[in-house]
């Protein structure tokens, strides 16, 4: 306190020393010109009376008495084209008259004195000579600064003597006053510094009272207001613990917000359902953390609950997570094999919860905060749709296989009547070779029956089944769907390759990789298919089969591969059940086999595709080692 007081007053003097300086400094400027002025005048009237009196000669006697002059530094007369004829001091041979002088020339036409400010801010005055109408020279005084700046020295040194002595005289008066608050207040000071240091720590407390007086009773009730604080602190901190364990132990997402909708607190349960750390969630708003339209819904609940200070119950609210893009490197080439790609691939985790949202009344007549509870029901919703659609495809199945099984009778009544119009009816060779093509549709009608039976009726039991007959049927049952896109079909498998395995299962499977791979080619795009005896990569020793479903199509983006064999996890928002590749792996690893995965988009500028390699041991599951998950590979 001490310091700043003598801080302000060595301002306040400073200030008031400027301000006299400035003032002082304008005074001796103005009167410095004025004197100047009139020098001049009188310099200029001593020369036309002696020039009036042909004494010109006593023209230099009079400009040497005004050089002497103490405000005068130097005194000149020059001729009307300015050159120089007197001069106080010096040769008025040597001397001329500077650019500035010669400047003001044409200015001096009339009889009055005018002042200039030569280099060095020299001040000076000049006034032009007449007699008898006739211009005769020009009078020259220069101002002597000195004398000014002597003047301007007394004025600063008396107003800096009296601030030092103002100075001292009020440092000695607040130093006896702070003697008696200072000790008080230092006490206090070092109190409070002790309650900011160790909030919890007592051990500086109570304070000693060493006055009797305000300050005394200051410090006397800074004691009782911290032993008040920390009984006060000891119930909360009971409390604080209480709700807090129930915050974080709660089974679901909790999270407060104030009248502004920015989040106050939030529990880990429902930062894990945001998917964003809890520090992001704090002072932020809806908008800021969730996609619309979904923030803004649970925006219009919690404004709800302030402005009717009533819950909202059961909300439910359902979006996605989005995803970046990758890139913007696609080639044109891309556009077609990109438009068979759900737009839904471009999102990422569907989500569902179920919201209520009530008041936090701190007071009977103010609702400060909005609670909100959370119950992620995303999987549930998820389970429930994927039971519909598994319902709905396996009724489809059974009423496919039904269907199928009621084809056969007819179809065994038209292969009969075929037969007898080729060998009893006496045909020409036209109708015949009607009939040679009525049979073979109705073979192929046939085949796609019993395709339809086998998928329906697979085998509980592994036995050895050929490996081209169960791929030729999943191609065969995509036979429609491969010719009208126009998609060429590579098929790399030996005849007679044979593997010790659930026939029907694979067969699923294969139908699931290669449905997939349909649903990204596009027109002209190539689906490969492919067997062969192979190694495990991961254990050499064990014989097996590989297997290799590989497209041409519009690939997998990195967040959709990491993802793919996910359960409920599905791109085809509409068609999809998202278990198709759960089922695959969950197949392969009942078959003790591995799985990879390697899909690459077009945004790389390369051709993209998605390959699935599948290798299948070829020993009875019965005796292979204790079943272990799949290996999921991806790239």
């Amino acid at each position: 306190m001490l310091a700043g007081l003598l801080l302000l007053e060595t301002l306040s003097i400073g200030l008031f020393g400027a301000l006299m300086t400035r003032q002082q400094t304008q005074r001796v400027r103005l009167r410095a010109r004025q004197r100047l002025a009139y020098e001049a005048s009188s310099l200029a009237l001593q020369s036309e009376e002696d020039l009036l009196q042909d004494k010109p000669s006593l023209i230099g006697v009079s400009v040497r008495m005004m050089g002497e002059g103490p405000t005068v530094a130097q005194a000149k007369v020059t001729d009307p084209a300015g050159k120089m004829l007197f001069i106080s001091k010096g040769d008025a041979s040597q001397a001329a008259l500077g650019p500035a002088e010669r400047a003001v020339i044409p200015l001096l036409q009339q009889r009055l004195p005018r002042c200039l400010t030569l280099p060095g801010d020299q001040w000076e005055c000049a006034q032009a000579i007449y007699t008898n109408g006739t211009l005769q020279g020009y009078a020259w005084v220069e101002y002597n600064k000195a004398l000014s700046q002597e003047l301007l020295s007394e004025i600063l040194s008396d107003t800096a003597l009296f601030g030092i002595i103002w100075i001292v005289a009020s440092g000695t008066l607040v130093l006896l006053m702070a003697r008696s608050i200072s000790r008080p207040l230092a006490v206090l000071h070092r109190g409070t510094r002790a309650l900011m240091r160790s909030p919890e720590s007592t051990a500086h407390f109570p304070l000693p009272v060493s006055v009797n007086n305000e300050f005394g009773d200051l410090i006397d009730a800074f004691n009782r207001m911290v032993a008040s604080i920390d009984e006060q602190r000891a119930g909360l901190r009971d409390t604080l613990s209480l709700l807090d364990s129930m915050l974080a132990n709660a089974p679901i997402g909790l999270a407060f917000f104030d009248r502004r909708c920015r989040f106050v607190r939030v529990n880990q349960v429902f930062a894990e359902i945001t998917g964003l750390p809890l520090t992001r969630h704090l002072g932020r708003t809806l908008p800021e953390l969730l996609p619309q339209p979904e923030a803004q819904d649970l925006e219009d609940a919690i404004l709800r609950v302030f402005a009717e200070e009533r819950p909202v119950r059961n909300l439910e609210v359902s979006g996605h997570t989005m995803v970046p893009n990758s890139g913007s490197g696609a080639s044109a080439a891309s556009v077609d094999k990109a438009a068979k790609v759900s737009a839904a691939s471009k999102l990422g985790r569907t989500w569902t919860w179920i919201v209520s949202a009530y008041p936090v009344w701190t007071t009977p007549e103010q609702v400060r905060w909005a609670g909100v509870i959370v119950l992620d029901a995303t999987d549930r919703k998820r389970s429930e749709e994927a039971l519909r659609k598994s319902e709905k495809l396996a009724a489809t199945g059974r009423l496919a296989a039904s269907i199928a099984h009621e084809i056969n009778n007819p179809l065994e009544a038209i292969t009969n009547l075929l037969f007898l119009l080729r060998n009893f009816c006496q045909l020409e060779d036209p109708a015949l070779n009607y009939v040679t093509l009525a049979e073979n549709e109705v073979h192929r009608i046939a085949e796609i029956t019993q395709q339809t039976l086998r998928f329906y009726r697979q085998s509980t039991l592994p036995t050895r089944a050929r490996m081209s007959d169960l791929l030729d049927s999943v191609l065969s049952l995509y036979h429609g769907r491969l010719h009208s896109i126009n998609i060429k079909v590579e098929r790399r498998y030996d005849p007679q390759l044979d593997l010790f395995c659930f026939a029907g299962e694979l067969r699923q499977v294969f139908a699931n990789l290669v449905g997939n791979s349909l649903d990204a080619v596009a027109d002209g795009d190539r689906l490969l298919v492919r067997a062969s005896r192979s190694r495990d990569w991961r254990n050499p020793a064990q014989a097996g089969v590989r297997f290799a479903i590989a497209d041409t199509g519009s690939g997998m983006e990195p967040h959709v591969r990491e993802r793919a064999f996910e359960a409920f996890f599905t791109t085809k928002e509409v068609t999809g059940t998202g278990l198709g590749l759960w089922v695959s792996h969950e197949i392969i690893t009942k078959h003790h086999g591995r799985i990879r995965l390697r899909s690459r988009t077009n945004a790389s500028g390369k051709p993209s595709g998605t390959v699935f390699q599948i290798f299948i041991p070829d020993v009875p599951p019965a005796v292979a080692e204790e079943k272990q998950p799949a290996e999921i590979a991806t790239a």
